[in-house]
């Protein structure tokens, strides 16, 4: 009787420890199973600026390349206003010397060809004189033929002495034409003798090269010592901006994004040397003339900025954006927030049924900058409601690549809404680092647990 009372004692013992080893393994799965939770963030009220980035490079509004028109090597710089020696960063006006070439071979030149003037206008001074000659032997060849003529051939004139009248008035007339075109030929060799004069001299002039116009010099391309060898070509001794006051931005915009650009449109711009300093400028133009990189085309476009600061140096690398639409004070959300879609079982069983008419927001998003003001499709987010969530349709506006604009009744500032979910380990679970104390049944290893006895 004991043996069996025994026997059923032991069997209940087992069921009830089966049940409760079952309940305590349920109770440890719970406990330690990883939970969905749901990362959200708040809708929020503020502007939206739709841009188009580029990167381009800040350049003088006008350069001028200044020069050599003869060679020789340089001698010497000018000053500048502040009467030192020109260099980088000097103000010229116009008219400032800015370099000085060798110019002893052109002074010789320059004398060699006064010397021909000199002379050229000596043989015109002689040419004119020997037509004087000319036309008195005219006169005097024209009144004996006339004496003649007047007696003719009889026995106060012989007939030879007759002929011999004609032929000279004649040839006094032939010789004043020779002299009158010796008097122009010799005339026209002092102009041509002159002509080469001026050029000898400007060659001379060339020498001192000056500045064409008021600015300030970006680069200086000689050094003193140096020969300029001037041939087809004019070698560029100094670059010169006109006003540094306003300065363009020359930027390659691709294709596919000039249709968006247009003159007058506003643009911003950072540069590295002034970081946090946020430029503005405008669009000047287009310029026709696409390049083609590794088979991508892109156009220049010029934007106009103003310098009065003189902040800005030519060929800084700049950060430029198209502002292409505007939005203020509106409701927006992360892009993320209409990209991210649940679970069929983490929907609310009552807003199941809805899952299929909800427009695909991922889908249907608009693409920054491309968004007219008018223009909005319909998307949809996700709120949290206790452990699952529900859809809200919503308008989707302007995008500015991060956050997108969007409008519904149901939403309000501070509405969170779901950008992802993330899985969180609960409390009971022993995280990592924990001092737990062992489990008295595990094998120590040395060092661990109870200290060893001695």
């Amino acid at each position: 009787m004991n043996v069996k009372r025994l026997i059923k004692l032991l069997v209940v013992g087992l069921i009830v420890a089966g049940i409760l080893a079952s309940g305590a393994f349920w109770l440890f799965k719970r406990n330690h199973a990883p939970q969905a939770l749901f990362r959200t963030v708040p809708v929020e009220r503020g502007d939206l600026v739709a841009t188009i980035s580029a990167t381009g490079t800040v350049e003088p509004e006008e350069v001028i390349d200044v020069g050599a028109q003869v060679a020789g090597r340089i001698v010497a710089f000018g000053k500048d206003r502040s009467s030192k020696t020109v260099d980088y960063g000097s103000f010229v006006e116009r008219g400032t010397v800015l370099a000085q070439i060798d110019d002893s071979l052109y002074t010789a030149e320059v004398a060699q060809v006064r010397a021909q003037v000199e002379q050229a206008k000596a043989g015109a001074i002689r040419a004119e004189a020997d037509l004087g000659q000319l036309e008195a032997k005219l006169f005097q060849a024209e009144r004996d033929w006339k004496r003649a003529q007047k007696l003719g051939p009889s026995e106060a004139l012989s007939e030879s002495d007759y002929d011999a009248a004609l032929s000279a008035y004649q040839v006094a007339k032939a010789n004043l034409a020779v002299g009158k075109a010796a008097l122009v030929q010799a005339k026209e060799a002092v102009s041509q003798i002159q002509a080469t004069l001026r050029r000898a001299q400007q060659n001379l002039d060339y020498c001192t090269i000056k500045s064409p116009v008021r600015g300030v010099i970006i680069d200086r391309r000689v050094n003193i010592g140096q020969t300029v060898v001037a041939s087809l070509n004019a070698p560029s001794l100094f670059l010169i901006a006109k006003d540094l006051k306003r300065m363009q931005v020359w930027v390659a915009v691709n294709e596919a994004d000039t249709g968006s650009i247009r003159p007058d449109q506003a643009v911003t711009f950072t540069v590295d040397a002034h970081p946090g300093q946020v430029f503005q400028g405008e669009v000047g133009k287009i310029r026709l003339n696409a390049s083609m990189t590794q088979n991508v085309v892109t156009y220049t476009v010029e934007v106009i900025t103003d310098n009065s600061s003189g902040k800005l140096l030519p060929y800084l690398t700049a950060n430029v954006k198209f502002i292409l639409s505007r939005r203020n004070n509106v409701l927006r959300v992360p892009n993320a927030t209409l990209r991210w879609s649940p679970q069929p079982e983490q929907i609310a069983p009552d807003s199941r049924g809805l899952q299929g008419t909800m427009p695909d927001a991922a889908a249907r998003a608009p693409s920054p900058g491309h968004l007219s003001p008018e223009e909005y499709v319909r998307g949809v987010v996700w709120v949290s409601s206790e452990a699952f969530v529900r859809p809200v349709s919503v308008r989707i506006g302007l995008t500015d690549g991060t956050m997108t604009e969007i409008q519904s009744e149901e939403l309000k500032e501070g509405t969170q809404v779901v950008i992802g979910e993330q899985r969180k380990e609960t409390p009971g679970k022993e995280s990592q680092g924990s001092s737990s104390p062992p489990s008295p049944f595990a094998p120590q290893l040395p060092g661990r647990g109870r200290p060893p006895s001695r």
